[in-house]
């Protein structure tokens, strides 16, 4: 179900000194990695607040799923919290959806951050509650992230910019221009929402997908899948970032472009976005456009708004 609310709901804009509050929504994770990637946020100048239950293990994933969601309900509705990180990613948000306050959250808009199976958390946010969300490092994958990375997760949540991304390696799969909030993510998250109340609706938005350890002939199934579904009916366009151990990029390509053969929309790949080294924070929710010719990815608007207290 989408937001009834067509004007995305954008967070405040952080500052040093802010208190950002930590979530595990998915698997448990390593503690030194998690304390390194912690020491990053601090030395960025915000204060960070870490609750035990992050460290809760039940198996597979960072406790049990009346856990992972309590915490996340509890913290946007916190107002002395003012942006939420998750901890790892890995597989268990899909389960909490359910579980979800959506009508507090979109009363207590704030900037939720994560990447891979936290696709799940910045779509339904995004769909459900207008919320515009960020795709960017989590707390574990800051301990060894490259400085760009963390340049660009800075920027994103701090500046008055309207954001500009080049692809390192652009490459054209399909020429033109198109314009529309961007949204998106891990392909094979997004693709398990598929048949559920959840399922993502891309229509009239340009697509971001990335990926990390599918076979070529598994995104093939994904992505066929998704078409067959109707999720990329009124598409947009599409960006593509990294593919990491996916096996040979120009066989990636070959089928997003066999995919998308019959459909007029640009398609850009190449971006610094995903499981690889560098891995920019990008707004979802918030119109941009891409342009081929140009290999960019122009946003309209900055993704935060002035800290003024919305609550």
């Amino acid at each position: 179900m989408e937001s009834e609310n067509k004007i995305p709901i954008k967070p405040p804009r952080l500052k040093p000194g802010d208190t950002i509050g930590i979530v595990a929504p998915a698997s448990p994770f390593d503690r030194e990695r998690f304390s390194k990637g912690r020491a990053v946020l601090e030395s960025m100048g915000f204060r960070i607040v870490v609750e035990d239950d992050i460290f809760f293990k039940r198996e597979y994933l960072a406790g049990t799923d009346a856990q992972r969601a309590d915490l996340i309900n509890r913290l946007f509705v916190d107002p002395a919290i003012k942006a939420i990180v998750c901890a790892r990613g890995g597989f268990g948000s899909m389960r909490i959806l359910s579980l979800l306050d959506y009508e507090t959250i979109q009363k207590h808009p704030k900037a939720f951050i994560g990447f891979s199976d936290i696709s799940a958390l910045l779509s339904v946010f995004n769909a459900r509650c207008g919320l515009v969300t960020f795709h960017g490092p989590m707390v574990t994958t800051l301990s060894d992230a490259a400085q760009k990375t963390k340049d660009a997760l800075f920027a994103a949540v701090t500046a008055d910019i309207k954001p500009e991304l080049t692809p390192s390696s652009g490459r054209t799969i399909k020429p033109g221009q198109a314009s529309g909030p961007v949204a998106g993510g891990n392909l094979s998250t997004l693709c398990h929402l598929v048949g559920t109340p959840f399922a993502p609706d891309f229509k009239g938005r340009i697509l971001f997908l990335e990926d990390k350890d599918e076979a070529a002939y598994r995104i093939d199934r994904m992505l066929s899948q998704m078409k067959l579904a109707g999720c990329f009916n009124g598409l947009a366009g599409m960006m593509l970032g990294s593919f990491e151990a996916c096996g040979d990029y120009d066989e990636i390509y070959r089928i997003v472009e066999e995919t998308f053969g019959d459909v007029d929309i640009p398609i850009l790949a190449g971006f610094d976005i995903g499981h690889g080294q560098t891995n920019i924070t990008i707004p979802l929710g918030v119109s941009a456009t891409l342009d081929t010719d140009r290999q960019k990815l122009i946003y309209h608007e900055p993704a935060t708004v002035p800290n003024i207290s919305r609550v």
